[in-house]
């Protein structure tokens, strides 16, 4: 019950009194609604991707033999993925009002993997580029795996 009530619970600037309450509930109020719009805003650029992808199929389709129409199918496809996990972060903001360790890590290895499958599929990474890709992605599963298990413990 308490791991529930600590994830479901939002800022709460009702219990501050005065002018500081009124600037602090506006805030949070302005913050909301500035969170709300880039959420529409990334549903929008969410959908004019998959659009794109679906024209981007559709072109494959009729030109498979050509390279670089495969290799862009490939990207458009690894950056939905992206924004897909950008989207979600700006929503879990709007549901916690903060970004969460977890979920920001987890942006950041698909977008990390989007870079290295497109380099790979290319063939323009190196043994080098493959080494600190790997380190940079071991860095950021470990820090997802600590957000796991280091949740912070609030008092309030």
């Amino acid at each position: 019950m308490q791991e529930e009530t600590r994830r479901t619970r939002k800022l709460d600037y009702s219990q501050h009194s005065g002018l500081r309450g009124i600037v602090l509930r506006f805030y949070g109020k302005m913050l909301d609604l500035i969170i709300a719009v880039l959420i529409f805003l990334m549903l929008v650029t969410l959908l004019y991707a998959v659009w794109g992808l679906l024209h981007d199929v559709y072109d494959a389709f009729f030109n498979l033999r050509q390279e670089q129409v495969i290799s862009g199918l490939v990207a458009d496809v690894l950056s939905v993925f992206v924004l897909i996990e950008l989207f979600r972060t700006f929503t879990d903001y709007l549901e916690y009002h903060r970004i969460r360790l977890r979920v920001l890590a987890e942006v950041a290895i698909v977008f990390i993997l989007r870079e290295l499958f497109i380099g790979l599929y290319a063939h323009r990474l190196g043994p080098l580029d493959l080494l600190a890709t790997a380190a940079l992605l071991a860095v950021l599963i470990a820090a997802r795996i600590a957000a796991i298990q280091f949740v912070p413990h609030h008092d309030r």
